[in-house]
Order: C-alpha cells, then structure tokens, then sequence
C-alpha cells in the first residue's frame, strides 16, 4: 500500500473544512491538515510537505488565488484545487488563469472529491519521482570573488533546480578587512542564492608553495561528497589559481563531475567545450559579485558591465543571451542539470 496522500485544505468555514478532512481521511486514507489563516500556508507547506492543496477562493483578508503562488514558492510543483461556492465562469477561468490544476464548485461530492486528489496527487508524486534528483555542487577558488566571476550565474541555476552549493576560497585574498571582511563579503555573496560559504585562511599568494593546500581541499570533498565540482583552469595567469587547479584535480580524484571556469586572470589558452547559458541568471551573478569591493574602484572583472559584456560574447557559442564557459575535465549528467 503507498504512502496516504498529504493534503493541506485552507478553508475558513469550520464545516466545510471538516466534511472535506472526514471524506479524505476516511474514503482515501489521507493525512489531512487544516487552516483557517491564509497568513499560516507558508510554514505549514513547508513543514507539512502536501502532495496536494485545497483552497476556497473567498479567504478572511484576501483570496485563495493568491495563495497559489505563495505554495509553489515554498514547494514548487504542488498541485492545487481550488473550491467556491460561486458557480460562474469568470470564477472558473480567474481560478485557470491563477494556475490553479482543478476548479470546483461547492457542495462537493465526496467521489469527486477524492477523485481529484488522487489523479492530482498521483501526478505529483510520479513528477517528483522522475524529476532530476538534487545535486550537491561545490566550487573552489583560490579567493573570495573568483568564483562568482567564473561560475556565478550556474551556481545560480543549480540554486533555482533545488541543488545544494557550496562556495570554498582558500585565502582571505588581499583585503584591508583582514579575515573578517573577506568572510562578511563572502557571506553576502553565498547569502544572495542561498549557498553555503566556507572560507580558509592559507597564505594568500603562496598557494603554490602552501603544503597543506590539498589537504584542505580533500577534507571540505570528504565532507560534502559533492557529485559536481567547479574550480579554476589550468591556463591562467595566477600562480595561486593554478595552485587550486592542480591540488583539486588530486582532491577531486572520485568526484563524477569536474569543470574548469575562467578566472579573472585566464590567459588566452583558456579553452572551453562547454557553454551554459545564465539567461535569467545575470542579474543573481552581478549581485553576487556586487558584495566585494563596495568601497574604491572595483577591478575590472568586478565591473558590471564588463561582466554582461562577457557572458554576452561567450553565448556566441551557446544558447539564450549569456553564457559562461567551461573546460570540462571529467563528464557526468549533472553539469547539464544546471542548463
């Protein structure tokens, strides 16, 4: 037998709400929750998980198509019915229009009822089953902002199809603000796509001579177990960015997928095969970005136009308005994930 359906009925009307809960639970074994405060559908779809939502149109302080959204924000997909007891086309097509999966109108029978919830339910779960499963992706840069300028548009992506990322630097990098600052600016920069930060303190430009560089690599993989890794190429001009390159090709020896982006200081041999279009994605990567050097004149690579100007030459070879490129060393899946 599978799992009852989870069902979430937002319905200020006491009755109504019982008599739907009492069908559910009873005719189709489902785990019933009811509210009666739209201001409580967000935490209670996060927390309760439904596989379907119910809703009456006429809400106390606004209505339950308005509500459609705010689910799907916090579990996108959910299926949702939404009931009234105004039996006209306009509310019908309003109702459509919202993105509402199936329209009725009250009273209801209990087989419809149940009819609909496990057609819809049914549907939700074999879409999440089939659905590509969450990847956990870390990238790698030797110091704070060179990882937003190779990869922060797809980091954005695998963000928006529910992967988890992690963002490592190695070095503080050059900044006045000492340990501090950089982990305040790196914060912010991981905060705008909900990624999580982690900062080192290796000597900043000594990376190539630093023993345990690594070491602290393998540790942070060994941690995470990422099924995709980013981390600078090879061709570039920075003595602490080859470093990363080459101790993360030992580190990441069992990783499926590795993929080399192009740093703010990759030289011209810099040599892409793959290109993942960011369209939708720029304005989270110039964010990001836009959490370093708020103070003084920004490097070049941290400038905004230059950073569009970029993704815009490097879809030539892409799809959709902006690209960023890669240098895949070692292929799986996942990377197409985030396209």
């Amino acid at each position: 037998m599978s799992e009852p359906f989870r069902v979430i009925i937002i319905e200020d009307d006491v009755d109504v709400a019982m008599f739907v809960k009492t069908v559910l639970e009873k005719r189709e074994l489902c785990t019933v929750m009811t509210i009666g405060d739209p201001r409580q559908v967000a935490a209670a779809v996060r927390d309760f998980a439904p596989d379907v939502v119910i809703t009456d149109i006429e809400l106390p302080g606004g209505s339950g198509l308005e509500l459609i959204t705010q689910v799907r924000e916090v579990k996108p997909g959910t299926p949702v019915i939404v009931m009234t007891a105004h039996a006209s086309l306009d509310f019908a097509v309003t109702a459509l229009r919202s993105h509402a999966d199936e329209f009725l109108t009250k009273p209801v029978t209990g087989a419809d009822l149940v009819a609909h919830v496990t057609r819809l339910g049914e549907q939700a779960r074999a879409a999440a089953e089939s659905a590509p499963k969450p990847k956990v992706v870390l990238a790698i840069g030797a110091h704070p902002d060179d990882v937003e300028v190779g990869v922060g548009g797809i980091l954005a992506a695998h963000v928006a199809v529910g992967d988890s990322v992690t963002i490592l630097s190695l070095t503080r990098g050059m900044r006045d603000t000492g340990i501090q600052g950089a982990w305040n600016e790196l914060s912010a920069s991981g905060a705008v796509i909900g990624a999580q930060v982690m900062l080192e303190d290796l000597p900043g430009n000594g990376l190539s001579t630093a023993p345990h560089t690594t070491e602290v690599i393998q540790k942070v993989i060994a941690e995470l177990d990422p099924a995709v890794v980013y981390v600078h190429s090879k061709n570039d001009a920075n003595l602490d960015h080859r470093a990363v390159h080459d101790a993360t090709l030992i580190a990441a020896a069992n990783v499926l997928t590795l993929a080399c982006y192009q740093g703010n200081s990759a030289t011209v041999d810099f040599r892409p095969n793959r290109f993942v279009t960011i369209e939708g994605f720029i304005d989270k990567k110039l964010e990001m970005i836009a959490c370093y050097t708020t103070e003084g004149t920004r490097p070049r690579a941290l400038q905004p136009d230059f950073v569009i100007a970029t993704a815009r030459a490097w879809s030539r070879y892409g799809q959709g308005l902006y690209c960023e490129p890669l240098e895949i060393m070692r292929d799986s899946a996942a990377v197409s994930h985030a396209e």
